[in-house]
Parts: structure tokens; C-alpha cells; sequence
């Protein structure tokens, strides 16, 4: 039987027929969010769907939402028997094929939904330029790629591997029916041992990496309320609470001297940083003078939590933010009132073991208590979602960097993100499973922002590493 050497040739063989593949996936405008594409959206999952029928999976689409159908449905896909048989492990594969909006569409140097691939400018390496070519749909491709490979060149579906795949449309649009998906499924998915997402990256262009913990996210919007009428602000200033004021001078009562958050009990939960973890994070290639000057800021502008540095505040420390706030006339020109009410949209970043439900009601407890003289809040709770750790000694995240070494060269190093991905902590509350992150994305890709891109380079990384990992977990056994 044909093994991982023929895989990785047929994928060096195949890669134009591959670009072409995901350039067909890219072309379809897949915006969740969205109402207007939900047809679109639709037609990416039946893409998805085709794709894995033809490397040996069985597929369906299930819809979800409620009405029934009202969501964008999940892709479900198994090995032969459902998954089932032989000794191995069983492994969830977890991404998302919607996209965020295109917007603003004149800041993109070609159609944000006409993949072209752009050739190299200094440090930028060849690349694909799309809405979605890294976030999602390019990583989950780099999966597709490698489970086509073993099926044609080795002779068996995803190498005789058990897989199970879900593929999500709602996570640029706040995965709003995924949590009661995975629990109607929850059977289905305690089946597998460990899950598998793409939706990472490297720490550099040489250094690839394998994440082994996220944070955990809080997304609320608070509104305070004064008047019952927006008033003339000659007539009533200095008579009345303006929410405006009293709702900046409440936020800014959320961080002490020292930057640590004020809400009694926020860090109560907080898993405390290790030794080894600061001491292998010294080791690590980074210089914040040079990321902050990448954004237009000065060295001065390292600013966070008072006694850690801005690598552990990102990826091992809690925050709190304010990530639009409004009120009142913002229109050209003056007008001058005071308004009715005031909004904030605050969000937390949460690392293990602090729960989202418990920080969010820690929050609204902490404005009532602070609470203006003779105004009212209103509160929503958009999002949120656990944070996960996976834990280093794990035989799984061991395979994967033995399989990204083989592949590029070089051992990832282990690494955290400040990012969130929700449905890592619903699978470890859901169904107990831990996840590995092994992405090939870089942090100039551009994600959510015109001109995204994916460099080629990290493409072909991403399918080799998953081809050889998926040639790992074939000859693991118990």
C-alpha cells in the first residue's frame, strides 16, 4: 500500500488543481452575518460537502436554528462506518467556511471575492489575496488537500484514520446555533478523543507553531439611561446627569493605577502563569518595540498590566476593553444636548479557568454598583466562550509537532494566543474534548480587513504537516 511519500508527492503534483479548487471554494461570497447571502452561504457548504464526498467521506448537511433551517447548516462528515472501527484515535477536524463582510470593498486592490494570487514584495512571500483565503476557508483547504492525497495517492480514507468533520457557517456571525447543535450531538462527538483546528498561526514565517491554549471571551453592551428626552444642553447642563459623562467616567473606574481590572472576584479563577511557561516565552524571537512600530506607535506605547510583559499580558492575562462607545449627535456640524442615554460595547478576554457567565454578571453587578445618581442600565450579553489549555505532555499535540517538524524543517514552538475561538471551550465543556491548534496563518494576513491574504508558503506547509500528521495518528494505537 502507497504511504506518506506518495501522499506528499501527489500533493506537490497537485497543487494547481488545489489553488484551483479553493479558488471555486473563495468565489463564493459565504458573509454570514449577512441575509442577503444566506443562498451563498448555503452553496460553500454544499462546496464543502462535494469536496469531502470525493476524498471517501460520508456527508451531510444538517440544518439548524430555530425555525429549523433558519441557520446555515453544518457540514458533517465521517470515515467509512461513521467513524467507527479499528483501534485508533478518533479525530474531530473543526472549521468554518462563512467570511466576514468585504467592507470597506475600495480598500481591496482587487475584488475582495476574485482570488488572485500576488507575487512577492520584501518580506511578503507569494500569496492568495481573498476574503476568507486564511480565515477559514484556505486553512480547512489545507485539510481537504491532505485527506484527498491519502485517499488518491495512499489508497485509504484519511489514511485509515477515524475522522469526523464539522464545518460551521455562523462562526463570523457570533456561532449563534452552535452551542445547541454540539449539545443535541453530544454523543456523537464524546466519540473522538481530541480535536483538530486550522484556524491558527505560526509565530513567524520561519517558526511555525503549534497554539495549545486561547482565551476565553465576554462580549457585552451596557447602556445607561438618564433623561427621558435628549435636552438643551444651555437649559440643563449642569442641572442633570449627562450619560455621556457619567457613563466614560464609570468605564474609566474599571482599571486601577497599575492597569489591573477593579470588578471584585475577576481574578479569582485566573490559572496563575508557570515558571517554565515565562521562562520558555523569554526564548521566543519577539520584540514589541518592533510590533508596536508596525502599527504607527512609539516603544512608550507598551502599556498593560503592571509586572508582566506584553507577551504574557496577551496570551496568559485577563482584559477588559472598550470597543465602541456612543451618544448624543455625532452627525457634521454642532448640536448641542445632552443625550438620553449613552452606549458601550465592553468585552472581556478570559484565560482558564475563569468562566464567562460568572464575569459577566460580575460586570453588570459592578455597574449597578456604580450606578450614576438618577439614571439606569440596560445590559446584553451578545457572546462569549471558555477559554482552553491543552495540556503540553499530551500524546496528540506531540504527534502534530513531530509532523510539522517533518514537514517544514524546523519544531514549532508552543505558543498561546490572545485570540478566542468559542467552540474550543463548548467542545471541553460539551463533550470533554481537548484541542489542538495547528495553523499556518501569520499575523500581517490581514484577517478581517481588505486585502486579505495567504501566503503560499504557509499553504503548502499546512497540507504537508496535515498529511504527515494524519500518517502519525494512523500508526498510534490505544
Amino acid at each position: 500500500m502507497p504511504g506518506i511519500d506518495a501522499v506528499l508527492e501527489h500533493l506537490k503534483r497537485d497543487e494547481p488543481a488545489a489553488l484551483a479548487r479553493l479558488f471555486e471554494w473563495l468565489r463564493i461570497p459565504s458573509i454570514s452575518t449577512l441575509s442577503a447571502h444566506k443562498a451563498d452561504t448555503r452553496r460553500a457548504a454544499e462546496w464543502a460537502a462535494a469536496n469531502l464526498r470525493e476524498s471517501g467521506f460520508a456527508v451531510e448537511l444538517r440544518d439548524i436554528g430555530t425555525p429549523r433551517g433558519s441557520g446555515h447548516p453544518i457540514v458533517w462528515a465521517t470515515t467509512p462506518g461513521g467513524g467507527g472501527g479499528g483501534g485508533g484515535p478518533h479525530i474531530l477536524f473543526y472549521g468554518h467556511y462563512d467570511v466576514q463582510p468585504a467592507d470597506p470593498v475600495e480598500l481591496w486592490d482587487s475584488g475582495p471575492f476574485e482570488p488572485v494570487i500576488k507575487p512577492k514584495q520584501g518580506e511578503v512571500g507569494e500569496r492568495i489575496v481573498c476574503r476568507g483565503a486564511c480565515d477559514d476557508k484556505g486553512q480547512v483547504a489545507m485539510f481537504l488537500d491532505a485527506v484527498r492525497a491519502w485517499k488518491l495517492a495512499g489508497g485509504k480514507v484519511a489514511g485509515g484514520v477515524r475522522f469526523s468533520v464539522l464545518l460551521e457557517g455562523e462562526e463570523e456571525s457570533g456561532s449563534v446555533n452552535l452551542d445547541a447543535y454540539l449539545g443535541a450531538h453530544a454523543e456523537e462527538l464524546r466519540a473522538c478523543d481530541v480535536c483538530l483546528i486550522s484556524d491558527t498561526g505560526m509565530l513567524s514565517r520561519t517558526q511555525p507553531a503549534i497554539t495549545y491554549g486561547v482565551r476565553g471571551l465576554v462580549y457585552t453592551e451596557v447602556t445607561l439611561h438618564g433623561p427621558d428626552q435628549d435636552l438643551h444642553s444651555g437649559l440643563w447642563g449642569g442641572r442633570c446627569p449627562n450619560p455621556n459623562s457619567e457613563l466614560v467616567k464609570v468605564l474609566a473606574r474599571l482599571w486601577d493605577a497599575d492597569r489591573r481590572i477593579t470588578i471584585p472576584g475577576f481574578y479569582d479563577a485566573v490559572r496563575p502563569l508557570t515558571p517554565g511557561e515565562r521562562e520558555a516565552w523569554k526564548k521566543l524571537p519577539f520584540n514589541q518595540s518592533e510590533e508596536l512600530a508596525k502599527i504607527g506607535l512609539p516603544p512608550e506605547a507598551d502599556v498593560g498590566e503592571k509586572g508582566f510583559t506584553a507577551m504574557e499580558r496577551e496570551w496568559a492575562r485577563p482584559t477588559a476593553e472598550i470597543n465602541g462607545i456612543v451618544g448624543g449627535y455625532t452627525g457634521p456640524g454642532a448640536k448641542t444636548v445632552i443625550p438620553a442615554h449613552a452606549s458601550a460595547k465592553v468585552s472581556f478576554r478570559l484565560v482558564a479557568d475563569q468562566d464567562p457567565e460568572t464575569i459577566r454578571d460580575a460586570f453588570f453587578a459592578w455597574c449597578k454598583a456604580n450606578t450614576p445618581p438618577g439614571c439606569r442600565w440596560e445590559f446584553h450579553d451578545h457572546s462569549g466562550g471558555n477559554g482552553v489549555t491543552l495540556p503540553t505532555d499530551s500524546k496528540y499535540l506531540q504527534a502534530a509537532s513531530g509532523a510539522i517538524e517533518k514537514a517544514t524543517g524546523k519544531r514549532p514552538v508552543l505558543i498561546k494566543s490572545g485570540g478566542s475561538i468559542p467552540v474550543a471551550g463548548s467542545l471541553k465543556a460539551i463533550a470533554g474534548l481537548d484541542t489542538i491548534f495547528m495553523g499556518f496563518g501569520l499575523n500581517d494576513d490581514r484577517i478581517h480587513s481588505p486585502n486579505e491574504k495567504f501566503e503560499l508558503e504557509c499553504y503548502r506547509m499546512g497540507a504537508r504537516s496535515h498529511a504527515l500528521f494524519i500518517d502519525a495518528l494512523a500508526n498510534m494505537r490505544g
